[in-house]
């Protein structure tokens, strides 16, 4: 088989890539215009086709093509499936589904090194072709679940399709279309998005304004740290990093690896509607410091030691425990339950593309880093100490910047971030406002808080007895 030179293989990652990102820039206007529920079908056969031009392909140029439509694909599914969880759950196990979203990613890059190991001693093409025609499975199987599953009835409410959006719900939370919570539910969610349309429509410049501006640099910046905690660097690299530390049988190391980000997200998805979204990030991001800095410590002062090596792994796989069950799982939810209704599909697309942008900038950047050689850090495990720093920076992020989501719906997470400004404050918030209530404050809505607005629905409603009492006698 012929061998694939150094920039031949980049432009297969770099292009896989490439269409990650714009995949998911994408994926606003296509989950917007076609619905949640079908843009996930689409994007499905986006990426099937990617997978058939890859398996079809006998020379690089067609090859990359399909890696850019699989990229593309992928790229719209990531940012889809988090908006449709969050939109179609309820409160009390949204955090917990939302986070099987990271379990699944877990899990499917524990298949695929099973499957690379497999067959990577082929010397036919079968060695690149059955790993990528696999792949076909996962897209059936995504398009046959959606065909059963309804939209989501905040997609109905935003296309003033209430009828629909009662049906939908009523699927979902297996009630009767006239049950008495579910009523309250839908009429909440209408009023609620009437109340964040009378501030204003949201197109993409007003997504970096005011508290929604907050709101997304919030998202981005918890995407964007979640790469730069180097846990890619060991899914990506760590077979050749353990090679150059000395570690006999790597690959056995990598599966070890693998098994324990799959096992260590299941606690996390419990633990998030016990504990919290903050204190799981905040400590996680410390657990994750202590880690890098032992095996950065370590692999630096005893680079040949046979100990070393041993508590390398160890630490290893104590950080990727801390990784799986608190930041892999929980950016997903965090970043689906901050954005209004109006333009959460905007925001969901800018914050999964800076994760895919930063991504593909760590898969590029960390080779010159670790590797030695002309033109090259040669920083080998010195690199820990890089990833660890900003572990420490997620900690102060966490502090200053992420709200307290946990047992609340989305429409009070609205509120939330309408009365409360610091974040260290979020958990002891209270909501109090029924949207309902001060759906009918009119436009001077525009001018005041929402505290105010529904200071003004609460007196509007006292009165009302008193006049009532008036004109009756």
């Amino acid at each position: 088989m012929p061998i694939i030179t150094a920039s031949e293989q980049s432009e297969i990652v770099s292009l896989l890539s490439a269409g990650t990102f714009f995949g998911a820039l994408l994926s606003a206007p296509m989950g917007d215009i076609t619905g949640r529920r079908m843009g996930l079908i689409l994007s499905s056969f986006v990426f099937i086709f990617g997978v058939i031009l890859q398996t079809a392909a006998t020379a690089i140029p067609l090859f990359v093509t399909g890696r850019f439509f699989a990229g593309l694909g992928v790229g719209l599914i990531s940012a889809l499936v988090p908006l449709y969880q969050s939109e179609s759950l309820p409160k009390w196990i949204r955090g917990a589904v939302v986070g099987s979203y990271q379990f699944a990613i877990t899990v499917g890059l524990f298949i695929a090194a099973i499957v690379d190991y497999a067959t990577k001693d082929r010397n036919d093409t079968g060695s690149y072709r059955i790993p990528i025609a696999v792949q076909f499975a996962w897209g059936l199987i995504m398009i046959s679940g959606m065909l059963f599953l309804p939209e989501t009835p905040r997609f109905y409410i935003k296309q003033g399709k209430n009828e629909k959006a009662c049906k939908s719900l009523s699927r979902l939370r297996r009630l009767n279309v006239d049950h008495p919570a579910l009523v309250e539910e839908i009429a909440e969610i209408q009023a609620n998005h009437e109340y964040e349309l009378s501030l204003g429509k949201a197109s993409y410049l007003d997504c970096f304004r005011g508290t929604l501006g907050k709101r997304l640099a919030t998202g981005c910046l918890l995407q964007a740290l979640q790469q730069l905690t180097g846990v890619n660097f060991i899914f990506y690299y760590g077979t050749s990093f353990f090679t150059s530390s000395g570690i006999s049988n790597p690959f056995i190391i990598t599966v070890i690896t693998d098994v324990v980000n799959v096992t260590s997200t299941l606690p996390g998805l419990y633990m998030i509607e016990k504990w919290g979204r903050r204190p799981m990030l905040f400590w996680g991001a410390v657990g994750m410091f202590v880690c890098q800095m032992i095996v950065a410590a370590t692999g630096t002062a005893l680079p040949n030691s046979v100990v070393a090596n041993k508590v390398l792994i160890a630490f290893v796989c104590v950080y990727i425990f801390f990784f799986a069950s608190t930041w892999g799982p929980i950016a997903w939810v965090v970043t689906g339950e901050i954005f209004p209704l109006k333009a959460r599909a905007k925001c969901l697309s800018m914050t999964t593309a800076t994760n895919w942008l930063l991504n593909w900038a760590i898969a590029y950047a960390t080779p010159y880093l670790v590797n030695p050689g002309p033109g090259n850090a040669n920083l080998q495990a010195k690199v820990f100490f890089i990833w660890g720093g900003f572990c420490l920076v997620c900690a102060v992020f966490v502090y200053f910047l992420i709200y307290e989501s946990k047992g609340l719906s989305l429409e009070q997470v609205d509120e939330m971030y309408a009365k409360e400004n610091r974040a260290w404050k979020s958990t002891s918030f209270v909501p109090t406002v029924s949207f309902q209530e001060v759906r009918g404050m009119g436009g001077e809505s525009r001018k005041q808080s929402l505290a105010e607005i529904e200071a003004g629905a609460i007196r509007r409603k006292s009165q009302a007895p008193v006049e009532k009492s008036m004109n009756g006698v």
